[in-house]
């Protein structure tokens, strides 16, 4: 069976399938996405996006295979080896979640690699070093990719949160494999069932709730959602772009310059298609940019100078909670505010909270906002939440992504 998805632009899109591959007893490489947090210590603080990828694992064990994991980890300089983003703590808590010896590669397609690869079993998993500590990843590199390829049978993509990226191990490596020799992971079709057949025909009100510190890496995203939602809410770095175009004073806070006519563009736009567009009322207000910062209540339409927004206040926390008290879809992308800092988490995890505990459909768009959920205690509560963040955003503007498009199926 082929996974139906209906994509933004009415296009439709099957993605091959892992049960539909012969895979018993094959060497399987699995484009996972195991680029999680971690502290300085390198412990790893939200693994959402390991133990996600642990159904596609278990299927291939299952089916007696032995099992190649490869992902990146941080952002490294190419071509060297860097301790900090080596995937060591992944290991140690695949491990943990699988209860299976893990055998770590030293290196991604050197000769430890193909030596450990040359050993294994059935049931036997291998996971690669870094794929960034090789120059051609990023850079699509064919031939990198061939030696990838070496000794594998089928290739599976479970990499949601990467294939945005015309990356070696997204891109260029699936293109060597026959149709019937590779596919999506099980991971990797949820979230493109949910991101693309959900929100396609959503129950309504449907709101967006965009927030995080730039309206440039949402401007797209921004503009294909107006025709499709019923309300806009805006919070987060962003909103003082939006502020700033109504002709208010921000003090210091984040604004892009640049895109000022594009925000008052889009509050027309929602205007013509009558959307309904939210911005805060008040905001929490910081000295600096520290957790040591001296902190303030003020009207969103008179930020004091020398003062900068770091949190959305109290009143628009309750108007914003009004805003979604009718929604029946609501997708949520950004957080309110600087949420990592105690004093500025306030309007991120009350929204949080908000949500989880209501009855709409709430999808979650990946990144801060998924890590933001986790801190608030609310995973539970809510009914998806993406493990990719550029990739989801991409995905809703209608974008085709590189890791996608290679494991479609042919018409």
């Amino acid at each position: 069976m082929k996974l139906n998805i209906k994509a933004q632009k009415g296009v439709h899109v099957k993605l091959k399938s892992i049960k539909e591959l012969d895979i018993t007893g094959k060497t399987v490489f699995i484009r996972c996405d195991f680029n999680v947090p971690a502290d300085e210590y390198g412990n790893i603080a939200d693994d959402r996006r390991i133990y996600s990828t642990l159904p596609t694992i278990n299927y291939c064990i299952d089916h007696d295979c032995k099992v190649i994991l490869a992902s990146h980890f941080g952002r490294p300089k190419a071509g060297t080896f860097d301790e900090k983003n080596s995937l060591k703590p992944v290991a140690k808590r695949l491990h943990t979640l699988l209860r299976r010896e893990i055998t770590l590669a030293h290196d991604v397609c050197g000769e430890d690699a193909k030596e450990k690869i040359s050993q294994m079993k059935a049931g036997d998993i291998v996971l690669l070093e870094n794929l960034r500590f090789e120059e051609g990843e990023t850079k699509n590199d064919i031939e990198f990719a061939k030696k990838l390829s070496e000794c594998v049978d089928i290739y599976i993509n479970d990499a949601f949160g990467a294939s945005h990226r015309a990356h070696a191990s997204v891109d260029a490596l699936p293109s060597l494999f026959a149709e019937n020799k590779k596919s999506a992971g099980f991971l990797l079709q949820k979230e493109v069932a949910y991101l693309r057949d959900a929100l396609a025909t959503p129950s309504r009100p449907f709101v967006a709730v965009v927030g995080g510190s730039k309206v440039s890496g949402k401007l797209e995203a921004l503009t294909s959602l107006l025709p499709k939602i019923d309300k806009l809410v805006i919070g987060g770095g962003m909103a003082f772009t939006f502020l700033k175009a109504q002709g208010h004073s921000v003090g210091k806070s984040l604004v892009e310059t640049e895109l000022i006519e594009e925000a008052k563009r889009i509050m027309q736009k929602a205007i013509d298609l009558g959307v309904k567009i939210y911005l805060p009322v008040d905001i929490t207000i910081a000295d600096k940019f520290a957790e040591d910062a001296k902190v303030d209540q003020c009207t969103a339409q008179e930020i004091p100078d020398g003062w900068m927004g770091l949190d959305i206040g109290d009143a628009s926390i309750e108007l914003f909670k009004l805003a979604l008290k009718d929604a029946r879809t609501v997708l949520w992308n950004g957080p309110m505010g600087v949420y990592e800092m105690d004093k500025f988490s306030k309007g991120s995890f009350k929204l949080s909270h908000f949500l989880a505990h209501g009855s709409a459909t709430t999808i979650i768009g990946g990144g801060d906002t998924a890590d933001l959920v986790q801190r608030a205690g609310d995973t539970e509560g809510m009914t998806f939440i993406s493990t990719g963040g550029g990739a989801s955003l991409e995905l809703l503007e209608g974008k085709e992504l590189p890791g996608v498009k290679s494991v479609e199926a042919k018409r």
